[in-house]
């Protein structure tokens, strides 16, 4: 009888261990997702503050939807003489690449589409009302962190465009 008891016993601890172990695993798997999750917004938007970037994920902003974040205003300075330039494109997707958006995925071929057609005002208007939601939830300190990040690109793009045969000035007028 005490035979049996002890292994009804054991089998129960087993029970309740793997169950046990199962959340534990579960909860290590969900920390190292924030964490690859974290990495990858840090790559896209430069700032390293953890306690940023554990805000943007509490928005639910992932690196892609940041990458747009970044890219739209980009591809806008490029179009805002009416055209794209090679060197632009050239630009803006080194900065894409910068962010780590990868060839082949869905986001460079948006963003390859956009390099070809202008964007539209709804493109404009959505980028402006997820940007002004998204810096609600910031601190200034971050917001500002992340506007400096934004602007050093859009200069570059504005660069690419500008002078002629690296005459003139290096940021076009428009």
């Amino acid at each position: 009888m005490k035979d049996v008891l002890d292994e009804r016993r054991k089998a129960l601890e087993n029970v309740f261990f793997e169950k046990y172990n199962r959340e534990l695993l579960e909860q290590l798997r969900e920390r190292k997702q924030h964490e690859l999750d974290r990495d990858r917004l840090a790559r896209v938007c430069g700032i390293r503050d953890e306690a940023f970037l554990d805000t943007l994920l509490d928005q639910h902003v992932q690196a892609e939807s940041l990458a747009a974040l970044v890219l739209v205003p980009l591809v806008i300075v490029a179009w805002s003489d009416r055209e794209m330039s090679g060197e632009e494109a050239r630009v803006i997707l080194e900065a894409a690449h910068e962010l780590g958006i990868e060839d082949g995925t869905p986001a460079i071929k948006l963003l390859n589409y956009w390099l070809v057609h202008p964007p539209t005002s709804k493109l404009v208007d959505a980028w402006t009302a997820y940007a002004s939601e998204l810096c609600g939830c910031l601190a200034l300190g971050d917001r500002e962190k992340f506007g400096n990040k934004l602007l050093h690109w859009a200069r570059e793009v504005a660069r690419a465009a500008g002078g002629v045969l690296g005459l003139g000035p290096k940021i076009c007028k428009k």
